[in-house]
């Protein structure tokens, strides 16, 4: 997956269950995910506020699948493909 992403020069925005999926991670990331925090490991201050921004901008793009869901726009492009170009 990571691959056909890098290909196309995309990226993605992840949870932190996705930490680890990305197969070059410190040279050129692909998907970007938040921090854990562990038991030994707190989250410093600037890690939170990564942390928010994350999940601020993750959570307009699930509004906006929402919004497709709801919309019932995605049965109309499983139907007949020429239609995705139209809506």
């Amino acid at each position: 997956m990571t691959a056909h992403l890098r290909e196309a020069g995309l990226g993605a925005l992840a949870d932190p269950g996705f930490v680890g999926m990305d197969d070059q991670p410190d040279n050129h990331p692909v998907i970007i995910a938040g921090r854990k925090a562990t038991k030994n490991h707190k989250l410093a201050a600037a890690e939170k506020e990564a942390n928010r921004l994350l999940s601020r901008e993750r959570a307009a793009v699930e509004h906006g699948f929402a919004n497709l869901k709801n919309w019932r726009i995605l049965t109309k492009v499983r139907m007949d493909t020429r239609h995705a170009t139209t809506l």
